[in-house]
């Protein structure tokens, strides 16, 4: 006997608390969100009642998801119909309906097995569509049913970010433009010289035993001690962030060079020696290649270290633009919303970047065991 569906079970209870009680605090809330809330409560009992029945509990899961959104829609309509800042007990337990709903969503997605191809890929998107969808729902109805002027101005709902994002698009493009000069600059020296000096630290135990320590010592440096100075050296342009970015990506880029370039196996290097292959040539054709998964592991850690070392640098000096300056500028305005438009940039420049070093990354090491396991 399969164990009873819990999360479904509580979404009912929730949304059967919700279609009990009030809405709004104080008024009456529009008649109009109430039947998307009955269809919920009967989604959830059909999802619950179906626990022992696989068919049942796979087509009341679809209903539960189908049902959850359209109550999720409804809700943040309401807040547009009388309920800003009213928001009563009832529709904090719609809300909590709709989180358990597509907690179950999630749980269901994870749990299914699709056939290889675009089943599979769908399937994976939609998990963390689903639950990053959820977290804007929740801190968008949150924030605008419950939340005071002041709570409004410290954390602005996700549609007051992206109205500001929209209209602020050429001032976050400059910025933009500004910090990513140092970020590319610094993570393509930063990077560089750290696969540089890990082939020099292979080749010369002197080196590994002098120059890991100092990288050590030079990647603890705090950001915001070097910053400064760096600025006073390099002035208050890109090239100051660009030199940051070169301090904090260096060592991880350095460390993980070295542990690929000793990961290639002693059989291997016997076979290489058997060719009379120079040391050039096994590191060529050998260690360079079996080396490659740590080196794009570095490279990933970076990819998100320089951003965030440049856009701190920026706080300690630099022309009127630049997402570093527009954070903190506008939190002395306490112009929040503008704040977090700039973050949403940061936050998708980064995921875009991480994500093309992935696409490499799986391009170049297609023949690395992780890949054959999981096409298998």
């Amino acid at each position: 006997m399969k164990r009873p569906d819990w999360l479904a079970i509580l979404a009912a209870a929730a949304s059967g608390l919700a279609l009990a009680g009030p809405l709004a605090a104080g008024g009456v809330a529009p008649g109009w969100a109430r039947p998307y809330l009955a269809a919920l409560v009967a989604s959830a009992v059909l999802c619950a009642g179906g626990a022992n029945n696989p068919a049942r509990w796979r087509l009341g899961s679809l209903m539960l998801a189908l049902m959850s959104a359209a109550a999720a829609v409804a809700l943040v309509a309401l807040l547009g119909a009388g309920l800003q800042s009213n928001a009563g007990w009832g529709y904090a337990a719609a809300l909590a309906a709709v989180w358990l709903a597509a907690w179950h969503t999630v749980s269901w997605l994870a749990a299914l097995r699709p056939p290889a191809g675009w089943p599979a890929r769908l399937v994976n998107l939609a998990i963390p569509l689903v639950f990053g969808l959820t977290l804007l729902f929740l801190w968008e109805c949150g924030v605008r049913g419950f939340g005071s002027s002041m709570m409004k101005v410290i954390l602005p709902a996700p549609s007051a970010i992206a109205a500001r994002f929209g209209s602020s698009l050429p001032t976050l493009g400059a910025d933009f433009v500004q910090t990513f000069k140092g970020v590319t600059a610094g993570y393509v020296m930063g990077c560089g010289a750290g696969i540089l000096a890990a082939i020099l630290i292979d080749r010369s135990p002197f080196l590994q035993r002098g120059l890991l320590p100092l990288g050590n010592l030079v990647s603890a440096l705090p950001i915001v001690g070097v910053a400064p100075i760096m600025v006073m050296w390099f002035g208050f342009d890109w090239q100051s962030k660009a030199a940051i970015v070169v301090i904090m990506t260096f060592f991880p880029q350095l460390v993980n060079t070295v542990a690929g370039l000793a990961s290639a196996g002693a059989m291997e290097r016997d076979l290489m020696k058997t060719y009379a292959a120079s040391y050039g040539q096994t590191l060529l054709n050998l260690r360079l290649p079996a080396a490659l998964p740590f080196i794009f592991n570095g490279l990933k850690i970076n990819s998100t270290l320089a951003l965030i070392g440049a856009i701190v640098a920026e706080f300690f000096g630099t022309p009127i633009v630049g997402m570093g300056f527009r954070i903190n500028t506008e939190v002395g305005r306490m112009n929040i919303d503008m704040v977090w438009a700039t973050i949403v940039v940061a936050a998708l420049a980064g995921s875009l970047f991480y994500g093309l070093l992935a696409l490499a990354e799986r391009r170049a090491t297609f023949w690395h065991a992780s890949y054959r396991q999981r096409a298998g």
